[in-house]
């Protein structure tokens, strides 16, 4: 099944990129010229998807007044404000769930860069989630989680880092209770079920966590 919604996440403070967050979104920063999500948005529409839920917290606004409706990247954007307090990405997901009915949905991360086909494969029919994993960078060594003939595995070797990319079925959220709510222990366990399968992804990806390596993408990119 095509994935024709999906959530970006946007909610963050960006504590490693002050000062640069502390007066621009993190996902509005530019890169070669355009906002990194914006680069996103155009490549999900892209790729088929025409529904598209944001969540805000920290400088929301920025984001809702250059973004919109989404009508120009031939999307229709929801918006989820979640407050000053930002509720994490499984507690983010599920405030939105709403707006996903019983469709599969992708979930990026608002502050990365990839070359990877947008947006990811649905799960299989009989699983809940599936993962985009890539090779360990520098600041992230000891990677995220194992890989196993396309199953995700919480432990194990070779260990690979979580892109920020996935889908989701609305099963795995749907029985959380609302509130701040971290992703990790939601995948540990549906993985420990067999219900997370991933694929691992060896081109361009860059998480642009600091302004070092925003002012390397950006100049890569110019």
């Amino acid at each position: 099944m095509s994935v024709r919604q999906a959530m970006v996440l946007a909610a963050g403070r960006g504590e490693r990129m002050r000062p640069l967050t502390d007066r621009v979104p993190k996902p509005l920063l530019p890169v070669g010229g355009q906002p990194l999500i914006v680069r996103l948005l155009e490549r999900l529409a892209a790729g088929g998807v025409e529904h598209v839920a944001i969540n805000t917290s920290w400088l929301g606004e920025q984001l809702h007044a250059a973004l919109g409706d989404g009508r120009r990247f031939g999307l229709a954007i929801e918006w989820f404000d979640e407050g000053p307090v930002p509720l994490e990405t499984a507690g983010g997901i599920r405030n939105a769930l709403a707006a996903f009915g019983e469709e599969p949905f992708a979930v990026i991360n608002g502050d990365l860069y990839c070359d990877l086909p947008l947006p990811p494969p649905a799960p299989a029919p009989d699983r809940l989630a599936h993962l985009v994993l890539v090779p360990n960078p520098p600041q992230h060594p000891r990677g995220d989680f194992g890989l196993e003939c396309g199953e995700l595995r919480p432990e194990g070797a070779p260990r690979y880092t979580y892109a920020g990319i996935a889908s989701f079925r609305p099963a795995l959220f749907r029985a959380l209770p609302p509130g701040r709510r971290a992703l990790r222990p939601v995948l540990d366990q549906a993985a420990h079920a067999g219900l997370v399968t991933a694929q691992l992804h060896a081109g361009r990806w860059v998480d642009v966590g600091t302004p070092e390596r925003l002012a390397a993408l950006d100049a890569s990119l110019a």
